[in-house]
């Protein structure tokens, strides 16, 4: 597969490998800093489509004591068509912004496609770790060391933010139809996959760059259902699924996905997935099919 970004110098770039002369509690090698010595390597990938009115507020919101331990924030715009790129660039206030760098597919790869651009790109940086957040605000920055804590421990090969593991996800304006088919999907995941997740539709991870490097992200679609196609091949290789609670936000974003076709693919990958691992091939899933939707 051709990689189509087109990559872009931000306006305002850190040099993260020199010191910071008279602030040795501040500076690089500092315990829980980026480029610190034994330091892990770590990367926030945020998704975005069609996203200026939310992506500067969603990069500002993540926490200081985050921002001080990763060592790229980058963007992936998935061909918008609107102002996100642009906007991206021009944003140079905070912390985050030093950290921040933009890239603008050179056509729209879809919801899959666009997370496999970005995972390429964390593999070919070196990460050790990369956080999964959207640009359209719906997930919450201010908790994402819950999902990045488990990975510095070495508790987990992915995690997983769950709305559903404590009460709130009605009360954070989740839509009713979308809670029960939330439910009704998970369930019957569950009961195919011999599984106990509290979710399978959470869009807000964190995964160790060393399991992906084993996933031939090629295989996956570019469709809404790639969260569920990589959960599926963490499963077959037995790396480790933690779930931490995240706060449930629904607010004036737009929903791009059919839900009907959503929760058929879903069921789909899971059942043939389910089906493959009892005739006895452990590691090798279906290809996905392709799909313009």
């Amino acid at each position: 597969m051709v990689d189509q970004r087109v990559k872009d110098t931000p306006l305002s770039i850190q040099d993260r490998d020199a010191a910071t002369p008279g602030a040795p509690v501040d500076g690089p090698d500092a315990p829980g800093t980026a480029g610190a010595i034994g330091a892990p390597r770590i990367g926030i990938f945020i998704v975005a489509y069609n996203a200026e009115s939310t992506l500067v507020e969603v990069i500002e919101r993540i926490p200081d004591d985050v921002v001080a331990r990763v060592e790229e924030i980058y963007v992936f715009d998935d061909f918008s068509t609107d102002r996100t790129y642009e906007i991206g660039l021009r944003h140079r206030q905070g912390a985050a912004a030093a950290k921040l760098v933009m890239h603008r597919n050179e056509r729209n790869l879809m919801y899959g496609g666009n997370q496999k651009a970005g995972y390429r790109y964390a593999l070919e940086r070196g990460f050790d770790f990369v956080i999964l957040l959207h640009g359209d605000g719906q997930y919450a920055p201010e908790v994402m060391d819950r999902l990045l804590a488990p990975l510095e421990r070495g508790e987990a090969d992915m995690v997983m933010g769950s709305r559903m593991m404590e009460p709130g996800a009605l009360q954070g304006h989740m839509p009713l139809y979308k809670y029960v088919g939330n439910k009704i999907l998970t369930f019957t995941q569950n009961l195919l996959l011999r599984q106990r997740l509290s979710e399978y539709h959470s869009g807000y991870r964190a995964y160790s760059c060393r399991a992906l490097r084993e996933i031939d992200l090629e295989r996956l679609t570019d469709n809404w259902h790639f969260d569920t196609q990589i959960i599926l091949e963490f499963i077959a290789r037995g790396f480790r699924i933690r779930e931490v609670p995240i706060p449930t936000y629904y607010g004036d974003e737009i929903c791009r996905v059919n839900g009907i076709a959503y929760a058929f693919n879903c069921l789909m990958a899971t059942a043939r997935f389910a089906a493959v691992r009892r005739v006895g091939s452990r590691h090798e899933l279906p290809a996905a099919p392709r799909s313009s939707e």
